[in-house]
């Protein structure tokens, strides 16, 4: 089993802030039905690299998100980390 350094939980915050910010944004979705759906998909997405450990790997995924993000709510305000 690896171990974990400090970079893997300072960069398991960054996850969680994202991901917080992911659903506040989905909130700019009028439709409920749509809302739904949208954070059901992002549950997945998440979930589907939980088990990432490579710091390098964990980072890109951190800005894709990020990227993601900013692409399907251009509007939204996050906060940079």
């Amino acid at each position: 089993m690896q171990q974990f350094t400090l970079k893997h939980f300072i960069l398991k915050q960054r996850v969680l802030n994202l991901y917080r910010q992911a659903v506040r944004a989905t909130r700019s979705i009028p439709d409920k039905t749509t809302r739904q759906e949208t954070i059901s998909w992002l549950r997945e997405e998440f979930e589907r690299n939980r088990y990432i450990q490579d710091v390098t790997l964990i980072e890109h995924k951190i800005s894709s998100g990020r990227r993601e993000l900013k692409r399907l709510f251009p509007g939204g305000n996050f906060l940079p980390f």
